[in-house]
């Protein structure tokens, strides 16, 4: 395994990184993906919480080729898919498991999916992750948009990482740090570049993505960004809350007009649900910044996502209350749009949820994820949110804010 030491740089990646941290190159366009480990004591690190990561390449089906990068921080483990988006296939601790059971069983291999089918669905081939990152040209549902079929999500999730990065701070906490560079281009039509890292500390229950996209090319584009986050049991279960400051919430189609009165409360496992969408508009303190609760119906545990408003300015809340078997999954969805097709979202000026960025220009995304392990956590987190929503009430608009036909 190739080791960086001191200041040397391996692109801007490492800008991102403190001076005199551990690297070592993981992949690049040099160096194949191979089955590799270091660990706290390897490196000679004294801690309370040793602390271990595995490279390893899966084989057989449609994962074959695929690669995992396991975290263990000692107290949280952390499965990273750099062959998928830098997506987070799962996060646990404390026996508490931060994902879902997707029908999708095999960490599906991009290759193996074609976004075009199923009228633009095939997204839905790999689909099975905790943090499944959405864009970076569109998100939303598949459709016809300026004679250009988009598909479900866009295509951030079935891009390889060019280049990843493992970095480790040689002084306490000891910051454990993956970097990672997504490029999604296409000859005169987008020059996207994205900067992927992923943190975490020894011995915490949290971890943090921070993303920067580029524009790399001569013209102003549009961009979407949203990050489709997907709890099932044990925190999802029947009468389980969803909590956040909300200034507004509106059904994303007619099939969510009915349960609006119960937008934040969900059923148990209900054969023939399928699956209902809310479209928020968060609060958030003066810089921005809020957050965003799912816990278990005793309130005993729960995870919180904290991000920033003004990165990442709506909310999508997904519920797929469906059976087991069919995926009894909830997506907490902070973007800079909503679902719908991005034909339809131009038409939400105020909202401006088809942004721009220019040439050279970067956005910054971060979010972060903490497991809420007991009752005094998720107390004190609901705390928080009540302290954002201020007493204010929360509109309920009747009716949703467009209606566009949806395949």
């Amino acid at each position: 395994m190739k080791k960086i030491s001191g200041l040397i740089g391996v692109t801007a990646l490492t800008s991102m990184t403190p001076a005199l941290a551990w690297e070592y190159v993981l992949i690049d366009d040099q160096k194949p993906a191979q089955n590799w480990s270091i660990d706290s004591q390897q490196l000679g690190i004294q801690t309370e919480t040793p602390f271990s990561i595995q490279l390893r390449t899966l084989h057989g089906g449609r994962q074959e080729g695929v690669s995992l990068l396991e975290i263990d921080n000692g107290t949280m483990k952390i499965t990273l898919i750099p062959t998928r988006g830098m997506n987070v296939l799962q996060a646990e601790a404390d026996g508490v498991r931060l994902g879902w059971d997707s029908p999708v069983e095999e960490v599906v291999n991009p290759a193996f999916i074609e976004l075009n089918s199923r009228a633009g669905l095939g997204w839905l081939e790999g689909f099975n992750e905790l943090v499944t990152r959405c864009g970076y040209e569109w998100v939303g549902h598949p459709g016809v948009d300026q004679g250009e079929l988009l598909t479900l999500h866009g295509r951030a999730s079935n891009i390889p990482a060019s280049q990843v990065i493992l970095s480790i701070d040689p002084k306490p906490p000891y910051t454990i740090r993956v970097k990672a560079e997504l490029r999604e281009q296409a000859f005169k039509k987008v020059d996207f570049a994205v900067t992927t890292e992923i943190s975490t500390e020894p011995g915490s229950r949290r971890f943090t993505l921070n993303d920067t996209l580029t524009n790399q090319g001569d013209y102003p584009k549009e961009y979407q960004v949203l990050y489709h986050n997907n709890f099932g049991p044990p925190l999802l279960e029947q009468g389980a809350r969803f909590v956040a400051p909300i200034r507004q919430v509106s059904p994303f189609n007619t099939r969510a007009v009915p349960e609006l009165e119960h937008w934040d409360q969900y059923q148990g496992p209900t054969p023939g649900y399928d699956e209902t969408v809310y479209n928020l508009i968060p609060y958030g303190d003066s810089e921005g910044n809020t957050l965003a609760i799912l816990h278990n119906q005793a309130g005993t545990q729960g995870v919180q996502l904290d991000y920033n408003l003004n990165q990442l300015p709506v909310f999508s809340l997904w519920k797929n209350t469906d059976s087991l078997k069919q995926g009894y999954v909830t997506g907490l969805e902070p973007g800079t749009s909503f679902s719908y097709n991005r034909r339809w979202q131009r038409d939400f000026k105020g909202l401006n949820l088809v942004p721009q960025i220019g040439p050279g220009e970067q956005r910054h995304f971060q979010l972060s994820f903490s497991l809420l392990k007991d009752a005094a956590a998720v107390s004190q987190a609901v705390q928080k949110v009540e302290s954002l929503q201020a007493g204010r009430d929360t509109e309920l608009r009747p009716q949703p804010l467009i209606q566009p036909q949806m395949p």
